[in-house]
């Protein structure tokens, strides 16, 4: 680990003045993912700069009928929120899916969003990554790649976005807000994580100088047909292989609208609005469910020992599906797939 300057910031309008003047700089809340990657020497900051002192721990109503969470309330308190676990259950579920109770303990929402790619090369300072050094090399294309993408890749980086929580956010249409030196902006989650690309060294749209400061829920949670399901190697603290969060709002027995977001999947939290729009007054069935699937992983690619995500993701996709429409979301305690 490299040596660091320490400062701890009393308001958000602090941390901003901290981190525009002192770069190369990070802030830290929980630290369950940036000490890690400081132990590896993946993160080298000069300055931390702590905000655990700044007032964004509170969950609180929003004018528009949603919640607002703060970027320090730790995912324990969000799973565990009375009006989360009634209103929004898809993201209580996913929080819960993820990591371990200590973890979840010391974790903050905000820095859950910000979790850095698990890929083993990425991690490992004595290989090539292009994350880690653009325009160095990616050797999960050609390497061991069993845990890596199959959408949204690029020829620079197939690694995937680690976090179940972001994948509920996702699939909820939450907005980041965040605060930089020109002020306050709003961020849709779909636009919130960035695909690869030619810059995969750039995992978000947030800037260099700006702090997320809180998540908005918006008012509709689906909390009636919903799961979170999450396939991995063991039943507990490990990442998913492939994770799907499902929404469905019925209108007797058609479907008025549906949300799909897949994680372990993409670089991002994935998404595809134009696939979701084919359950669109349409019957909950097996069927019509495939053709969802189809159309989600038309474009997949498998890069060797990652193969099999293709049609795990399939299978996940329509489990999902089901799952929301009878109403039986998996359970988070058990873990078996229902």
């Amino acid at each position: 680990m490299n040596r660091f300057s320490y400062v701890r910031v009393a308001s958000v309008a602090e941390a901003v003045r901290e981190i525009a003047s002192a770069p190369p700089a990070r802030f830290i809340a929980g630290g369950t993912n940036l000490v890690d990657l400081m132990k590896y020497n993946v993160e080298r900051p000069e300055r931390v700069i702590d905000i655990t002192r700044l007032p964004l721990t509170a969950i609180e109503e929003t004018g528009e009928g949603g919640l607002r969470i703060g970027a320090l309330v730790t995912n324990t308190e969000a799973a565990y929120d009375p009006r989360i676990e009634s209103r929004y259950p898809l993201l209580s579920s996913a929080i819960l899916a993820g990591a371990s109770p200590q973890l979840r303990n010391a974790a903050s929402v905000g820095g859950n969003l910000l979790q850095r790619t698990r890929c083993y090369y990425f991690y490992d300072v004595a290989t090539l990554c292009n994350k880690r050094e653009p325009g160095s090399g990616c050797p999960a294309i050609d390497g061991i790649n069993r845990i890596h993408a199959i959408l949204g890749a690029s020829p620079h980086c197939i690694a995937t976005h680690p976090s179940d929580m972001c994948v509920a956010l996702a699939a909820l249409e939450a907005v980041v807000r965040v605060t930089g030196p020109q002020g306050e902006r709003n961020i849709p989650f779909q636009d919130f994580h960035r695909l690869p690309g030619g810059m995969p060294e750039i995992d978000t749209n947030l800037a260099r100088d700006e702090i997320i400061t809180y998540i908005d829920l918006p008012s509709k949670g689906f909390a009636q047909n919903y799961t979170y399901l999450k396939l991995r190697d063991r039943l507990s603290y490990a990442f998913a292989l492939v994770s799907v969060a499902a929404a469905l709002e019925m209108d007797g027995e058609q479907i008025k609208e549906a949300r799909l977001a897949l994680g372990g999947v993409a670089h991002k939290p994935w998404r595809d609005i134009a696939a979701e729009a084919l359950l669109r007054g349409r019957e909950p069935s097996a069927k019509n469910f495939a053709a969802v699937a189809s159309k989600v992983l038309a474009d997949a690619k498998g890069y060797g020992s990652n193969d099999f995500k293709i049609d795990l993701a399939r299978r996940a996709i329509v489990r999902a599906l089901s799952q929301a429409a009878a109403r039986t979301p998996q359970s988070q305690t058990d873990k078996r797939i229902t």
